[in-house]
């Protein structure tokens, strides 16, 4: 089936593997190799005459392996190019989310069909021949009305859609409880299960739905599934495609072959996994121990004397649904209009923003709408617009909270330049929508919560509110502070989207970023810096909020003078970023927190590559930290179109090649691989010129070395610059609120939110759940248990004097409680009056007036030093 173009094309790439370094790997799997090549050459030429599986086959590998020998002979960095890759992460993507559905389907239909029915069911309708019917049927809706086909959520909805439609088309006695009671009550009540002649196949299937929701209502259930939202992908999608598809049913159940027929058609157009090989079990689909996909599987339930346990591991499934629930929850109380709290804060205003606000989110309403039904399927339209609507109840939420923390801060209660900016809205409710969407765009491959790349994913939501990244960054953290209701996985998602922006997203030509920088610059003169990394201030430390950064100085460089905006300078708080000489026009309070935060991600990613590479030449470091933060600093316009980690790769080369310590790009970059949230396009596609691309080494020679080449042979002297200092890592400045805080006062008393429940049972979360079993816990509502338990509580509370002792037998105890004793004011090891648990208050109290004595007693003599030394002077 290859064409012989490709077969030239793909010899000479196998040919330049085995040539290469880690040419032994390729030699042993000769086979394997040569299947990788013609993959590779044939999506790069655009002939690709196979699909996917039958590659698979024919070189006797699975998908997973397949991907990590793929990662494995790219040793050179234009082996395997961006358009391979690109399509590698498709494949992969797909392929994820159908063994998590597929998982999820055969457990469904085990809890739904007898194993052996009786023997007046006929032997057409085996559990097999239904599994078979189930899962084709599924695959082509999906494929047919799913544009974004690796989104989980959509996909699993528009399975229980199937799962209904059959279940209803399905002899009673085929079923097991509670569908078994639901189809026989509705086949009683007159429900027909075959097609009436002459009814409209839509309007028959829709009131049908209608009047018996029985078994949809059951799935959702059992699934924790949003009913209203089923019912929509119900109406919307699949009765279309059963029109569409044709399908009719006889004798209880749909025509295989038709169905195999369709879907047969739809996979050699896609030429990638055929998924019906997944009722076979085939060897190819199976997923390897920890080679590609991250699913988790669904443990086997506990014995009830093991009830109390660690909290279970969750299928990618269960794990969105649970998340879903949850954030409708939060937004099920709360209103789809400003609430009289807004209202008063609209009327309190200057010039009241209530009505654009309400046009603003209307506008978007449908702006949303339409984008998303383009990025999914003209289907889903009505599917988008429910998820807009819980971003706008999240909106006006996080706004009457900013609102509120606002007034406190500032003692003020006139918004109306904030609330009548156009950009701030835009941002906060973009950024209450990727929340949503995030929510719901959960991948199959997120076994950690972290984002995964979907067509719906950050930053899709910036090219629907035409909104520039820099200006999304300045509502991140306010909001984050401002909604204690945020997972944890929906922080780390914010936090990922922050950095995106600090990364690339605000260095795109267009961004307002730039002409900030040329604005500080001109005003500041070309010698002051936009930001240094030797500011005590840190992100952790700051107070600055949404109201600071968008009515930050700088929007206009002509009106320095005026007066900047009563809630962005009423307190020192909104001015933590700015010069501190009174006379000088503030600076930029959004582009000083930027480049503060920029620094501490560049120096992190920096670190964690070091480490990887050059630990045994430590002194390197402050080097290769000063080249790059000078660059980010003076040379900022190598990052317009770019990646912080292009420069972060250069700056640590050339360091190298300047000091004479032999590490070649070559290595960077297959270091830089295996980091956290990293994309090859980075080092395969860097921006040379305008609209010229080539790899990292090209950027290096051609212009990074030409840019800094001065600067650089700097080094190599025995006078080098001077080295910039290294920034101070603060823990992240997002509390997550599931973090166990201390009580003050309390002698290591912890408190910690209720744990993430393993499934939502009548929309409230039960605790059986939680850990560790050896604490002692009590929650509200719940049964207290043994009074024994309100003894030892009290008696630990009691004893306000004695420590939990560490004597010899528990001398192991866990450090973090060490760790954390030290957050108590006057417990810190640098003052000595850290002490023993076994001495008395009195021998603690003796000790620290002793240690305050002695450091009086050093200030004085360094005191009395210091006079003598200047009058010797």
């Amino acid at each position: 089936k290859v064409s012989e173009s490709v077969r030239e094309k793909a010899w000479k790439t196998y040919e330049s593997l085995s040539a290469a370094d880690g040419a032994p790997a390729c030699n042993k799997k000769k086979k394997e190799t040569w299947g990788v090549c013609i993959f590779i050459v044939a999506i790069d030429l655009d002939e690709v005459t196979f699909t996917f599986t039958e590659l698979l086959k024919s070189i006797s590998i699975s998908v997973c392996t397949f991907f990590q020998f793929l990662k494995d002979v790219d040793v050179n960095m234009d082996t395997v190019s961006t358009k391979v890759d690109s399509t590698v992460s498709r494949l992969k993507k797909k392929y994820d989310v159908l063994v998590a559905l597929y998982h999820k389907f055969e457990r469904t239909c085990g809890l739904i069909y007898v194993e052996q029915p009786s023997n007046e069911i006929s032997a057409e309708l085996s559990s097999v021949l239904v599994l078979k019917n189930y899962w084709i049927t599924f695959l082509l809706a999906k494929g047919k009305v799913l544009q974004v086909e690796d989104d989980l959520v959509i996909s699993f909805q528009l399975l229980l859609c199937v799962l209904d439609y059959f279940i209803k088309l399905s002899p009673p006695a085929m079923l097991k409880e509670p569908y078994k009671s639901a189809v026989a009550a509705a086949t009683v009540n007159g429900s027909a299960r075959t097609p009436r002649r002459g009814q409209n196949r839509s309007t028959r299937t829709a009131k049908q739905l209608d009047t018996d929701t029985k078994i949809i209502e059951i799935l959702c259930k059992e699934h924790d599934c949003n009913l209203d939202e089923v019912k929509n992908v119900y109406l919307t999608s699949f009765i279309p495609f059963l029109n569409s598809a044709g399908i009719v049913a006889s004798n209880g159940l749909p025509e295989v072959e038709v169905i195999l027929k369709q879907y047969d058609e739809l996979y050699l157009k896609n030429k990638d996994i055929d998924a019906r090989l997944f009722l076979n079990h085939d060897e190819t689909l199976q997923p390897d121990a920890g080679a590609c996909s991250q699913l988790e599987r669904t443990p086997l339930k506990n014995s009830p004397e093991e009830e109390i346990s660690p909290i279970l591991p969750q299928t990618p499934v269960r794990a969105a649904m649970n998340n879903i629930q949850k954030l409708i929850m939060i937004l099920n109380s709360a209103p789809d209009k400003p609430s009289d709290t807004l209202i008063t804060y609209f009327n309190n205003c200057t010039v009241n923003p209530h009505e654009n606000i309400l046009k603003r989110v209307e506008s978007f309403d449908h702006i949303f709408k339409k984008k998303f039904a383009e990025a999914v399927g003209q289907g889903w339209a009505e599917i988008g617009s429910q998820r807009y609507k819980l971003g706008v109840r999240l909106y006006y939420r996080v706004m009457e909270s900013m609102l509120k923390s606002e007034e406190e801060r500032l003692s003020v209660q006139n918004f109306s330049k904030l609330l009548n900016d156009n950009i701030f809205h835009t941002s906060l409710l973009a950024c209450s929508v990727e929340v949503v969407m995030a929510t719901y765009g959960r991948n199959a491959s997120q076994s950690d919560g972290t984002s995964a790349e979907t067509g719906l994913s950050f930053p899709w939501i910036l090219n629907v509110f035409d909104l520039k990244a820099f200006d999304f960054y300045k509502v991140i953290e306010s909001f984050i502070r401002a909604e204690p209701s945020l997972t944890r996985e929906m922080i780390k998602h914010l936090e990922r989207c922050e950095h995106q922006i600090m990364e690339s997203l605000a260095w795109q030509s267009g961004s307002p970023l730039f002409d900030l920088i040329k604005q500080s610059k001109e005003r500041e003169g070309q010698t002051d810096q936009p930001e240094t990394t030797s500011t005590p201030s840190t992100p952790s430390q700051h107070n600055h909020t949404a109201a600071d950064l968008y009515l930050s100085p700088l929007r206009s460089p002509k009106k320095k003078a005026s007066g900047p905006p009563p809630s962005a300078n009423s307190t020192p708080d909104a001015q933590s970023g700015a010069s501190p000489q009174t006379q000088k026009p503030q600076k930029s309070a959004s582009l000083c927190l930027f480049y503060k935060k920029v620094y501490l991600l560049a120096y992190r990613r920096l670190h964690t590559l070091f480490l990887h590479l050059l630990s045994e030449h430590p002194d390197l470091e402050p080097l290769i930290w000063t080249l790059f933060q000078h660059t980010l600093q003076n040379e900022y316009e190598l990052m317009r179109d770019r990646h912080l980690d292009q420069i972060m790769m250069c700056s640590m080369y050339g360091i190298c090649k300047v000091k004479n310590v032999d590490l070649r790009f070559k290595i960077i970059v297959s270091a830089y691989k295996e980091l956290c949230n990293t994309n090859q396009e980075t080092f395969k596609r860097v921006l040379i010129r305008e609209e010229q691309y080539d790899s990292i080494i090209v950027f290096y020679n051609l212009v990074f070395m030409q840019r800094l080449k001065t600067n650089i042979l700097q080094y190599a002297s025995n006078r080098p610059p001077t080295l910039s200092p290294i920034p101070h890592i603060p823990r992240s400045p997002y509390q997550f609120s599931n973090s166990p805080r201390r009580v003050p006062g309390g002698n290591n008393i912890y408190i910690s939110p209720l744990k993430s429940p393993y499934k939502f049972s009548d929309g409230f979360q039960s605790p059986t759940k939680m850990t560790p079993r050896t604490r002692f816990l009590v929650s509200i509502g719940e049964s207290f248990g043994p009074s024994d338990k309100f003894q030892k509580i009290n008696q630990m509370l009691g004893n306000s004097g004695s420590q939990l002792k560490r004597s010899a037998e528990v001398s192991a105890a866990p450090k973090p409680l060490k760790r954390l004793r030290f957050d108590i004011e006057g417990q810190d090891e640098a003052d000595g009056s850290k002490h023993l648990p076994q001495e008395s208050k009195f021998q603690q109290k003796l000790a620290e007036m002793t240690s305050t004595r002695t450091r009086m007693q050093k200030q004085k003599l360094n005191d009395g030093n210091d006079t003598l030394t200047s009058e010797e002077k």
